[in-house]
């Protein structure tokens, strides 16, 4: 028997949209507003799912408690209330995409979780636009 749990996050960040090896006129017109050069912010709503079989001993597929700390020191420290272009390593060279922040997240848990459970991480830039990652 498998179970998914879930665990939903919230954290704010600043970013901008930028290839710097096109031209400001390439970026504006593939990024638009997104590409302004003093950066935009969002407020991201994280959902991050485990899917494993239930313990028989505890009933629980993965101790949220547990999963909640592991999002918090690796997501939450890092990327809220941070400029992600400027503030983190891991968009120093990456275009900081909603589809890059996912999956970066995605791999930043995956190694601190057994490879026991299935990891999905889907993160709601807008309340209309929002990407889901697998691995």
């Amino acid at each position: 028997m498998k179970v998914t749990i879930s665990r939903k996050e919230h954290f704010n960040a600043a970013h901008r949209l930028h290839n710097p090896s096109w031209t400001d006129e390439q970026n504006n017109a593939v990024f638009g507003l997104c590409n302004n050069p003093n950066y935009h912010g969002h407020n991201y709503e994280l959902y991050v799912r485990l899917t494993g079989a239930v313990d028989p001993e505890t009933g629980y597929v993965y101790d949220l408690k547990k999963l909640s700390e592991l999002v918090k020191e690796e997501v939450l420290e890092k990327f809220d209330h941070k400029n992600l272009n400027l503030d983190t390593e891991e968009f120093r060279h990456l275009n900081p995409t909603a589809e890059n922040i996912a999956v970066v997240i995605w791999e930043k848990l995956r190694g601190k979780i057994s490879p026991d459970y299935e990891l999905a991480v889907t993160l709601y830039e807008t309340e209309r636009n929002f990407v889901e990652y697998h691995g």
